[in-house]
């Protein structure tokens, strides 16, 4: 493979724990202002052609899309079925506003569940997938983003409610969460049959910097089966499993690896020590991310690369590393910062390492 064009076969490897030509990049997310700045032109969420330019000129083995109920804070950017919506729940919403869970949870009661227009929320774009296929590089592949089966249940009910709900409530929180899973789930399903699909990134926070948000008894009662479903669907059909959550996941990881995912993402360098994940976890999952996006927005491109270099030296050796963000590549991060990182991966992060 040559070091610095495309080639998933590149995470293959790491992803079984060995050392291919040069360490991957990965990032679950890059904000479209990010790939502006980078490719110096407007790009925006429908332009397919230049999303997979920028995953290809930046160095990335992928082009990333998102399926299913995954809009941060809300459902779907599909215009006309925000005005549905706004219209279904309340007339005074506006079209913005009418799939934003954070400013109004929508689920609170039986009715609220009835009444929810859980037909408009299953309705799943694909087209980005489909047309993406014209323009990957040939040893290039496509991760699909997903999951969101715990943040969507509790965005829906808002979060004290959630937990209010599952102590007194159990049945009916679990009735949500079934619901949404049942869409993330078909998501992942059709888009598995997809040509090029080679990996699905589940994304859905389960931990605060002081440890996980609920307890793991009901983890593995209302959240974990589901997740195994999907681990399940990921393989029977090829795919490998990232997951994304942000926290302290130390007592989270040995479900996770049981249920069958591959890499784990950012290892959140705010409150985890990617060293000690590296000695604990490091052969049994893939290590992904843990750049300081606090550093990619307010440091300089000598200190974003200096802690790069440190992470190429300690943590990938032996393989099982790909390198990114400590979460994803926000709007407010330096493009100079940003590429920093890249570059020094690009031309320093090649095996075997020696920095």
């Amino acid at each position: 493979m040559e070091s610095n064009s495309p080639d998933f076969a590149r995470l293959e490897v790491t992803l079984n724990h060995a050392e291919p030509d040069r360490v991957p990049l990965a990032e679950v997310a890059v904000d479209y202002a990010i790939m502006s700045q980078f490719l110096g032109r407007p790009l925006t969420d429908d332009d397919v052609a230049s999303q997979v330019e920028f995953w290809t000129q930046a160095g990335y083995d992928y082009s990333l899309f998102t399926v299913g109920m995954m809009r941060p804070g809300g459902v779907t950017r599909d215009s006309q079925i925000s005005k549905v919506m706004s219209q279904t729940l309340a007339r005074e919403d506006t079209d913005e506003e009418a799939w934003n869970l954070w400013k109004k949870p929508r689920i609170f009661s039986e009715k609220d569940f009835e009444t929810f227009p859980w037909e408009l929320a299953a309705r799943l774009d694909l087209s980005k997938f489909e047309a993406a296929q014209a323009y990957l590089p040939d040893k290039m592949k496509i991760i699909a983003a997903s999951g969101k089966i715990f943040t969507m249940s509790w965005m829906l009910m808002g979060f004290e409610n959630f937990c209010v709900s599952l102590k007194l409530k159990p049945e009916f929180t679990a009735r949500v969460i079934e619901q949404v899973a049942k869409i993330q789930l078909e998501g992942v399903r059709q888009v598995a049959s997809y040509p090029n699909v080679a990996a699905i990134w589940a994304v859905d926070d389960l931990a605060f910097s002081s440890g996980p948000m609920l307890r793991l008894p009901d983890f593995r009662k209302f959240i974990f089966p589901y997740y195994e479903e999907l681990s399940s669907l990921c393989h029977s059909h090829g795919k490998y499993l990232f997951y994304h959550t942000d926290g302290v996941i130390w007592n989270l990881a040995e479900d996770m690896i049981a249920l069958g995912v591959d890499a784990l993402h950012p290892i959140d360098p705010t409150c985890m020590d990617i060293d000690e994940a590296k000695a604990r976890l490091g052969r049994r999952l893939c290590l992904v991310g843990n750049i300081s996006n606090e550093l990619l927005a307010e440091g300089t491109p000598d200190q974003v690369a200096e802690l790069t270099r440190q992470r190429l030296r300690t943590i990938a050796p032996g393989g099982g590393y790909c390198l990114g963000s400590g979460n994803s590549v926000p709007a407010w991060a330096r493009i100079e910062n940003y590429r920093a990182m890249l570059d020094t991966v690009l031309h320093q992060g090649h095996y075997p390492i020696n920095l």
